[in-house]
């Protein structure tokens, strides 16, 4: 019975992590039909009107909390208008995003700097 109850929560342990994983292909098909990249660019780089998000800062559940009760002039998106499934596919593909280069390994701001 032991060995049971065991087997059951390792199952379930593991389809937990398969399913806080999630599908960056699907997450960055919402990320543009969500219109996120309107205001954090096609890929999560930032803009004038949206913070650089990609690669994300916060936990993935950061960004679930974030994204329920944004500060400034972000929209709330609600479970009903992007479910945490989707919300995890979305942070699923901005983890998928490169970090930027370091300033001082773009030869154009070191030529600019004089270095």
């Amino acid at each position: 019975m032991r060995k049971l109850i065991l087997a059951a929560l390792l199952v379930m342990a593991l389809a937990r992590a398969q399913e806080s994983a999630g599908n960056a292909e699907a997450g960055k098909r919402l990320y543009m039909k969500n219109g996120c990249y309107q205001c954090h660019g096609t890929v999560g780089q930032g803009t004038i009107a949206g913070a650089r998000i990609g690669p994300p800062p916060l936990s993935l559940q950061g960004v679930i909390r974030y994204v329920r009760r944004p500060a400034g002039q972000m929209p709330a998106f609600t479970e009903k208008v992007m479910p945490d499934r989707e919300l995890t596919d979305v942070y699923a593909y901005l983890k998928t995003i490169p970090p930027p280069k370091p300033s001082k390994d773009i030869p154009l701001l070191n030529d600019l700097r004089g270095k």
